[in-house]
Order: structure tokens, then sequence, then C-alpha cells
């Protein structure tokens, strides 16, 4: 991989995302309630034209969106993350009709996507679903799903009623999907259920499901993470080989797919947070007075700013790396994929925490930036495979070019 370098047509466009989203997206962001979809939010990223270019631009580019916003408005960046998340395995998969029916709404914010895949015993494991899809006659799929409270499931651009033809294949998804996030508000889910028994990660199928399909709820939950996060429950829900995303048992590349092109671009929100981060505690150490002096002329403060620095650029190139390599069509992309994730979201968490002590207990405080992200920057060393999961991927990839004799 070359020595890396943005152009400067890029940095250019990363400062006016940057403005942009201090400017049009920051203050929908403060209206918006926690732990629920803010769809002003989302219908404004797609006037800005930023969801359509989820479908339009290549990892690199996604993971400079993610970054610039995460710097300036984190839920601006992951409202964008999860329409892209939630609808890639559409962009990629689906059939014409599904891409036509779904692609414009998520693209101009007018329908909230979402990617169903952890459950309650399967998160890192995710060849051990046990969400069934099995075989069996159903009749007309349109009746609009309730939620556990009485709600209906999604709201906003509704699927309309998709009758099955007859003699297509047909199946009724019974389980749980849990930490899914955008449920139980999303109008779609991309779902991942097990159609062959027995069979790990080859009997894995994906699924278009709109959310107003019988016999699917869902409820929120109360989670650190400030956006929105809930679980699903499945009771018979049909489903047909119209709304089968790829081919039937090969659902699980259709995962590894999606997640291949996303765990950069989680690093590079990782990255965001960690510049903002990096910004406000040299802020705040250069007019902090102190023991006689600026904070910044104490050594060991100023030598634990620049290993703040020294991280977040590392990470920022092998995120850039990953994603690059993946425009490229590179064959280590999953490994490098698994780094660039695990780097970033480590070192992202290391820079805020040391942000946090560095500022004392102002920035504990409610509506302070360090708190905010002390919360934001959890939840990435877990969702879309934990820490210990990208160890294996790499272990995995290293072992498989070493030859046993």
């Amino acid at each position: 991989m070359p020595a890396f370098s943005l152009e400067p047509s890029q940095t250019a466009r990363c400062a006016e995302l940057r403005a942009l989203a201090e400017e049009r997206l920051r203050p929908l962001a403060e209206k918006g309630e926690p732990g629920r979809v803010n769809r002003p939010l989302v219908a404004e990223l797609g006037r800005l034209g930023l969801l359509e270019r989820l479908f339009t631009s290549g990892a690199l580019d996604l993971c400079l969106m993610r970054e610039s916003l995460a710097q300036a408005c984190t839920e601006a960046e992951t409202a964008l993350a999860l329409q892209g998340l939630g609808a890639h395995p559409v962009h990629a998969h689906g059939t014409p009709a599904q891409r036509e029916r779904w692609l414009p709404a998520v693209s101009e914010g007018s329908a909230v996507a979402a990617f169903a895949l952890s459950e309650p015993g399967a998160g890192s494991d995710a060849a051990a679903l046990g969400l069934r899809a099995e075989g069996e006659p159903v009749g007309p799929i349109g009746t609009p799903g309730v939620r556990a409270e009485g709600e209906q499931v999604g709201r906003g651009a509704s699927a309309r009623p998709v009758a099955v033809p007859d003699g297509a294949s047909r199946w009724r998804l019974t389980g749980e999907k849990c930490w899914i996030s955008n449920a139980p508000e999303a109008d779609f889910y991309t779902v991942f259920a097990r159609t062959t028994p027995g069979a790990g990660a080859r009997g894995v199928t994906a699924f278009l499901v709109p959310a107003d399909r019988p016999g699917l709820t869902g409820t929120a939950l109360d989670m650190l993470s400030p956006h929105p996060i809930g679980a699903l429950a499945f009771d018979a829900v049909p489903v047909s080989a119209d709304d089968v995303l790829g081919e039937v048992d090969r659902g699980f590349r259709v995962a590894m797919g999606t997640l291949n092109l996303f765990r950069p671009s989680v690093g590079a929100f990782a990255v965001g947070m960690a510049q903002a981060a990096l910004e406000a505690t040299l802020a705040h150490t250069a007019r902090r007075d102190a023991f006689g002096g600026k904070l910044r002329d104490l050594q060991s403060v100023a030598h634990t700013v620049a290993e703040m620095a020294l991280r977040t650029d590392a990470a920022r190139l092998m995120v850039y790396a990953a994603a690059t390599a993946y425009d490229e069509g590179a064959p280590d992309v999953p490994k490098r994929a698994a780094m660039a994730k695990l780097l970033a979201t480590e070192t992202a968490q290391y820079v805020v925490d040391t942000a946090v002590q560095l500022h004392g207990a102002r920035a504990l405080q409610r509506g302070h930036l360090l708190e905010h992200l002390y919360r934001e920057v959890r939840a990435p060393r877990i969702y879309e495979g934990a820490s210990e999961v990208q160890r294996g991927i790499i272990a995995k990839e290293l072992y498989a070019d070493v030859e046993v004799s």
C-alpha cells in the first residue's frame, strides 16, 4: 500500500462537511429525543445529498464523510452510518424491484433502514444465529404488524402490501433480534435468519423485511449510547422469495461483505471523535492556569497530548489504508478492515478518556462535549464485531498465509 495523503479537493470537502454539520445538522440533533430516530435530521442528510453518496461513493469517501461529521455532530454521523448499514445489502444484493422500492426513499431520508444481525444469544458469533426461517404455506403478505406497546412498527415510508405469488418460496420468521440500531422505528430491516438448521454460516439467508409485516413487533432499549437501539420479536413473520437479498443460504456473505465495507468507516467515526477530543484538549491545556503557568507547560501534560495526537494520526492512516484497499479490490480486505476498526476504536477510547482526565470534573458535566463523547466512544468497540473478534479475524487471516509442513 503506498504512503497515504488526501488530495486538496478531499481536504476541502471534509472542511465543508464539518461546517455543514455545525451549521445545519447540529441544531437538528440538539432538538432530537435521545434514544429515538431523529427523522428531521435524517431528512436533512438526504437534502444535503449525503445519503445518496452512500450508494455512489467508495469506502474511502464513506470514511471521510463519517470522520468529518463525527468531529462536529456525532448524531448526524450515526444517522448517516445506520442508513448505509441497513440499506447497503439492498444496494449490493437486492433485486431491481427491491432497489427501486427502497433506495430512493433511503437516499432522500424519508425511509429509515436497519441492519438486524445480532441476537440475545448470537452477538459476536454471528454464525450462531437462532432466528428461524421455516418453510410453511402462508397467506398474503401485507397486514400491518404492531409494536409490543400496540403501535405499528415503523412509520414514515412504510412498505406497500406485497402479495405472495403462487408457487413462490415462502417462509415464516420466528425468533428474536436484539441491540438493533434504529429498531423499533425503522421502516425496513435487513434481517439474517437461519434457513438450514445445523449448517452454521452456510445456512443463513438475508431477507428484506418491511416494518409493517404481520407478526413483527419491537421495543426500544434504554442504552448508554444516545442513538436508538431496540429489540425485535418475530412471531411467524411471513417472507417470500421476493424478500431474499442475494441467495438462499448465502446470507452470511451479505453480512460479511457489508461489515468489510463499514468496519473501516467505524474506525473513521472513532477517529473523528478522537480528533474532536484532541482539539478540545489542546484548547483547554493552552488556556488553563495551573501551578504558576499553563497546563501545557507541564511536561507530563505536553507528552500526554503528544501521545494522543500520535495515536490519532496512526489510526487515521490505518483507516484510510483499509478503505483504499477495499476500493482497489485488494485480497486482504478482511484483515485490513479488522485492523482499522480495532486500532481506531481502541485509540478513540484512550484519547477521549485521557481528554476527560486532563479536563477534570468539568468534562463529566452533562452537556459537555467530552461527556457526550465519553458515552459515544464506548459502543464502537463492541458493535460490528467486538475488539476480541477483530483480533480473531486478524489472526485467522495471518495464519491462512502460513504453510505448515
